[in-house]
């Protein structure tokens, strides 16, 4: 919780945002050679990591007790609750990157 209230405070609302690697849904298609077409719909209606999306706030942890951000996908304005530790800013030299990163290096390490 103490993460949470230092990125509320911290952050400028909305950030644009990209996944660091493919969303777990997605492993058996990106690395299990799946049907590349079921992918590519499936991918409509579930947030890919090669989206790009504003995080618009960050809420308290569910299960896993990673912060779970809420995104809406640039593309379609769809929204999503995503784990935090997913996200990164779209360049590494937005000075945000430093911040969001450390978040998820904590998160996996912890």
């Amino acid at each position: 919780m103490r993460w949470r209230t230092y990125l509320l405070n911290c952050l400028p609302f909305p950030i644009r945002v990209t996944g660091i690697e493919d969303f777990p849904w997605e492993e058996p298609y990106v690395f299990g050679g799946w049907d590349k077409r079921e992918y590519a719909r499936l991918k409509k209606t579930n947030p890919s990591y090669t989206d790009t999306f504003e995080l618009l706030d960050i809420e308290e942890p569910e299960e896993d007790d990673d912060l779970v951000a809420r995104v809406r996908r640039v593309d379609d304005c769809k929204i999503f609750h995503i784990g935090l530790s997913w996200l990164r800013t779209e360049s590494e030299d937005d000075p945000l990157y430093t911040t969001l990163s450390d978040y998820a290096t904590w998160h996996v390490n912890y």
